[in-house]
């Protein structure tokens, strides 16, 4: 039965370790004896499962944005080398604005 890391971890541990019971991969050898944590990670490397779940962003260009962000901070960086700050306020807004914006469209 294929298991995803989701699953695993919202197993209990006796769960988990009956799983592993069936298993020869060294990565759960005494699982009888590990804990959750340790245990979780065993059976994700003898099961190929990646430990962490991927975010995927919906809904804008996040290459755009990542552009935009790129030339703010140049921007930015050209303003604290002067004397002149009016202008700093203003750019560090957009940054934050730009940022939030990928983390919205982040599912």
């Amino acid at each position: 039965m294929a298991h995803t890391y989701h699953e695993l971890k919202e197993m209990t541990v006796v769960q988990l370790r009956e799983i592993a019971k069936d298993m020869t991969h060294e990565a759960v050898k005494g699982a009888t004896q590990m804990n959750k944590d340790h245990l979780l990670k065993g059976l994700c490397t003898a099961l190929n499962i990646e430990m962490h779940e991927h975010h995927e962003v919906v809904g804008i260009d996040k290459a755009a944005i990542k552009t935009k962000i790129r030339a703010l901070r140049k921007k930015r960086d050209e303003i604290l080398a002067t004397k002149e700050r009016k202008e700093l306020s203003g750019v560090l807004r957009q940054i934050h604005a730009l940022k939030r914006t990928i983390r919205r469209a982040t599912v």
